[in-house]
């Protein structure tokens, strides 16, 4: 790389990073996060763990906001250094060195900004997420499998925890459904992209034939809610069955009716929880997914009632197909949103979906800012 394309660079990294330090608080960042450790060391600050976890990552959330800003403004102050030297005596290791650093400092860079594209309430909560097999039988319900591995291999990339709230398996292969909690800071932000249906066409090797089959599954993504959500629910608008749990668990699986499904009389949402070991726990995380689904209905409701009032006749909701995934007769995933695509569907089906995510918030904040 030349000297001087590289000092342009530089300079459109300052110019983006001395935006970011003109819209950040800093001040009253450093005030908050000083106020909530000072919550954390109160006596009693456990007694209420839910509270008191909620506290922790709000304020660990904006410790990362803090130390990823300087870490990426002292990552350019670096480069501007090496920059300065290499002008001065270029030196063949040294400039290897500068590539590298640039190109890390570009991706710091992008990493911030995605970041910064999470803005929305819940952006910064834990995610729900759920698959759900179309029709096609055994394809169908392996092509469902394939999914959960890619966002579980992808959690496990961001050090976020999953947990398997619900799992129902597949006849022969596969699963029929499954729901699953990813906890981590920004989980529900950056997941909202996978909301929808995805296509996948392939040679199926349940095919003696070896026929190229397509398979459709839906994701559903909802942030975790903690009761703090002003959303009333009517005890007696709710039907609670218990029965025995089912799948991988030990011993204590098929033993007692621990398992607790709980639907929702006027909606017909029906939600159901088995990962827990006792009922009581099943019905609190049961009674969790129930109201996250009940504020989306509500949300999407509104936005329904906003398009209309504006025009706009754009589908709203999560039933239209998202993004393919074809691997024959060639290699290729496609976002229909974004238009971002790759050849590597290896990558992708092991978790790399970081640039459809980045793509998708882009393009989310076109649709709110048109101008």
């Amino acid at each position: 790389m030349e000297l001087s394309d590289a000092n342009r660079q530089i300079e459109a990294l300052r110019r983006a990073v001395d935006g970011f330090r003109g819209s950040l608080d800093f001040e009253g960042l450093s005030e908050n996060i000083a106020v909530n450790e000072a919550k954390m060391g109160e006596p009693g600050f456990w007694d209420d763990a839910d509270a008191a976890q909620k506290l922790i990552n709000e304020t660990n959330g904006m410790k990362k906001k803090a130390e990823q800003f300087h870490e990426l403004d002292e990552k350019l102050e670096n480069l501007e250094v090496e920059s300065q030297l290499l002008a001065e005596e270029p030196d063949a290791d040294m400039q290897a060195e500068f590539e590298g650093d640039l190109e890390q400092a570009q991706q710091a860079l992008d990493a911030y900004q995605l970041d910064m594209l999470l803005s929305g309430p819940y952006d910064h909560n834990n995610a729900i997420l759920e698959i759900h097999p179309g029709a096609g039988g055994t394809e169908a319900e392996d092509w469902g499998e394939m999914l959960l591995r890619m966002y579980t291999r992808w959690a496990n990339q961001h050090d976020f925890k999953v947990e398997t709230l619900d799992y129902q398996a597949g006849e022969v292969a596969g699963l029929s459904s499954v729901t699953i909690l990813i906890s981590g800071y920004n989980a529900y932000g950056y997941l909202q992209s996978e909301k929808g249906v995805h296509r996948l066409v392939r040679i199926s090797p349940f095919d003696s034939a070896g026929r190229r089959h397509t398979s459709f599954a839906s994701v559903d993504v909802l942030p975790e809610l903690d009761e703090t959500v002003d959303l009333e629910i009517n005890p007696a608008d709710l039907r609670v069955d218990v029965y025995r749990a089912s799948g991988a668990g030990g011993q204590h699986v098929n033993k007692t009716s621990s398992a607790v499904r709980i639907t929702h009389i006027p909606t017909g949402i029906v939600v159901q929880s088995q990962a827990q070991r006792s009922q009581l726990q099943n019905r609190q995380t049961a009674m969790g997914m129930l109201r996250a689904k009940l504020y989306e209905l509500e949300e999407e409701k509104k936005a329904k009632e906003k398009a209309a009032l504006e025009g706009d006749q754009m589908e709203i909701g999560w039933g239209s197909q998202i993004r393919s995934y074809v691997f024959h007769p060639y290699s290729m995933v496609k976002d229909h949103r974004t238009n971002h695509e790759t050849a590597n569907t290896d990558a992708v089906m092991d978790g790399d979906l970081d640039p459809f995510i980045n793509a998708y918030l882009q393009w989310q904040l076109q649709q709110r800012n048109p101008q």
